[in-house]
Order: C-alpha cells, then sequence, then structure tokens
C-alpha cells in the first residue's frame, strides 16, 4: 500500500508521534495530510513541515479531538480539498497519573482515583481514536455503495488502513490505572474493527510504543526517568520518534502486517 496520491488524518499531530509520522509520511510521498491537534502549535508545525517537503503536504486542523462535529469537519475539508481519506493514525492522547488508591497520612481514609479524570482519559485516549478510524471507514464504506461494490476483494487493492497508538502500558503500570486501561482498550477495539472493516478493505492494527522523547514523557521530569525509566529499557535510552514513525509506517504500508507490533526498546517494568 504506497502512500503516494494517499490522503492521511493524524490526531495528536502538533508534536510527538503525531508530528514524526506526518513527517515521515510527507517524505514517503503522501499527498496530504491532516494534521489535528488542540494546540495551536499544530499551525507552526504544518508550515514547517511543508517547507521541508517543498511543497504544501499538511494542512493543519486545530480543535477538540472528543468533539464529533469536530471531527466530522476535518474529515469534509481535508476530502473535498485532496480527496478520500484513506490512511488514519489517531495519535492523540493525554495522562492523568495518579495511585489508584492512596491513604491520606492525616486523616487515613482512603482516597481512591477521581471518576473525572478517569473518563476524561478514556475519551481521549479510547473513545475519541475509535471514532476518528471509524469516521474514515464509514466514509469508505459509503463510497463504494455508491459505486455499487459490496464485500472487498483482494484485487481491488487495500482501500485503507488504520494504526491505533497503544502502549506497553497496557500491560499494567504502577500509577497509571486510566491510561492504561485506555491502551489495553485499544487491543480490544483493533482486533473487532479489523474483523469487520476488511469486508470494506480496510485494515487496522496497533502499536505499542515504549518510552519515546515525546513532551508527555520529558513532563515526567528528567530525575524520574533517569530513575524508573532508563534503567529497565534494554537500549539505555529513551526511543526516537522517529521510531515509533518509520514503524507505524511500515504497519500503514505492509499489507501482510496485523494485529499489534511492539517497539518498546526491550523495556520491562520493575516487579
Amino acid at each position: 500500500m504506497e502512500f503516494s496520491k494517499r490522503v492521511a488524518v493524524i490526531t495528536g499531530g502538533g508534536s510527538g508521534i503525531g508530528r514524526a509520522v506526518a513527517a515521515m509520511m510527507a517524505r514517503r510521498g503522501v499527498a496530504a495530510v491532516a494534521l489535528v491537534d488542540v494546540s495551536e502549535a499544530v499551525e507552526t508545525v504544518a508550515e514547517a513541515l511543508n517547507t521541508e517537503a517543498g511543497r504544501e503536504v499538511a494542512i493543519p486542523f486545530r480543535g477538540d479531538t472528543t468533539d464529533e462535529t469536530f471531527r466530522a469537519s476535518v474529515f469534509d475539508s481535508i476530502s473535498q480539498k485532496c480527496g478520500p481519506v484513506s490512511l488514519c493514525v489517531p495519535a492523540a492522547g493525554i495522562t492523568r497519573d495518579d495511585l489508584a488508591v492512596r491513604i491520606d497520612k492525616v486523616t487515613g481514609k482512603a482516597r481512591i482515583y477521581p471518576l473525572e479524570l478517569f473518563k476524561q482519559v478514556v475519551d481521549v485516549n479510547l473513545i475519541a481514536p475509535v471514532y476518528w478510524a471509524l469516521e474514515m471507514i464509514g466514509r469508505i464504506a459509503e463510497n463504494r455503495a455508491a459505486k455499487g461494490l459490496k464485500r472487498w476483494t483482494a484485487d481491488e487493492g487495500v482501500q485503507g488502513s488504520v494504526v491505533f497508538i497503544g502502549s506497553i502500558s497496557s500491560q499494567g503500570n504502577r500509577g497509571q490505572v486510566s491510561y492504561a486501561s485506555t491502551k489495553a482498550g485499544l487491543e480490544g477495539a483493533a482486533a473487532t474493527i479489523m474483523k469487520e472493516a476488511i469486508y470494506y478493505g480496510v485494515r487496522c492494527s496497533v502499536i505499542h510504543p515504549g518510552f519515546t522523547d515525546t513532551p508527555m514523557v520529558r513532563a515526567m521530569g528528567a530525575d524520574y526517568v533517569a530513575k524508573n525509566i532508563l534503567p529497565y529499557t534494554q537500549l539505555g535510552r529513551l526511543i526516537q520518534p522517529r521510531e515509533i514513525a518509520d514503524a507505524i509506517c511500515f504497519m500503514l504500508e505492509n499489507s501482510a502486517v496485523s494485529g499489534e507490533l511492539w517497539v518498546d526498546a526491550g523495556w520491562h517494568a520493575p516487579a
């Protein structure tokens, strides 16, 4: 599945893995990328990517990825300008880390993880990515129906591809009850969507990055990374976003690749 003439949507495209994926897609000849992010930095990032590519490839969209109306407007806009979307990498995500249960040293009472934070992480990390993928799949299905096409056949070529961003935390990680739950949830979503979406010729898989040099990880602090992450990583360093991007593009391009791919640099959580 070559990238040339393909149109992509990437959420979380203003930084980290999303930005790296957009840059790598541009280098591999993708026709256009809808760069979606809640941060105003997405405008500057798109400009930088276009300068690097020497053409207008990245089109910025600023908004809340959990907003259904915003999601539809992004697909409408990029499709009208560049053609139907057939690549989707919903990479936007947040962390709201804390222990699931903590005893207050003063009162002796248990304080459990706030429900509103759990719901927020689920909305951004699990529900939103699934529905960005379904938006693309639904539009591909509509286009096929309009042409009188039903069940996809291999001689048509792959019609679309989705890669969800999981995490090594899906295996369980101290202090990440909400984040780990959402990333594990994406495994089930991807496996189910793949069984259904292949009817329309769309592939779906999930990549599990290890600790990557992104703003999310850097926010943990250099001391925390040095003490709690690097000693348990076989490579002895954080993964670079471009390394994750290369793996994602591999999963998108190679139609024989299915299921899950672990890009964790050999990291194993301490007991």
